[in-house]
């Protein structure tokens, strides 16, 4: 089934993207800027100003670390909070540590620019 695109949603997008021209997120996959976005607004509010913020928020993070920095970080955040005895090697590792502290500097970072 195909949906109609309003003209006024693209001309929205437009005007989202020329308010943003770095494009940071570029390097980012579409799905991996999707998740972030979603997780954020649902954190806080799903308005469009939430949108604008969670939109700017995941472009400032991009735009100071590469995508495989956040995978990383992202990975040892998750599994850190599994059970078990093995979830403390992904909290109290050197990498974990110097990967959450990489990925909570750029989201500082976007903080102070965004929000």
């Amino acid at each position: 089934m195909r949906y109609p695109i309003h003209r006024g949603f693209l001309f929205a997008a437009a005007m989202l993207s020329s308010a943003h021209p770095s494009a940071a997120a570029g390097d980012y996959p579409t799905n991996a800027v999707a998740d972030y976005v979603y997780a954020c607004m649902k954190t806080n509010g799903e308005t469009r100003q939430a949108l604008e913020k969670c939109s700017c928020s995941i472009d400032v993070i991009a735009s100071i670390i590469p995508y495989e920095h956040y995978v990383t970080a992202e990975t040892f955040r998750r599994m850190s909070l599994t059970t078990g005895e093995a979830s403390g090697l992904f909290r109290e590792s050197a990498p974990a540590k110097a990967a959450g502290g990489e990925l909570r500097r750029a989201q500082a970072e976007a903080e102070i620019r965004c929000f």
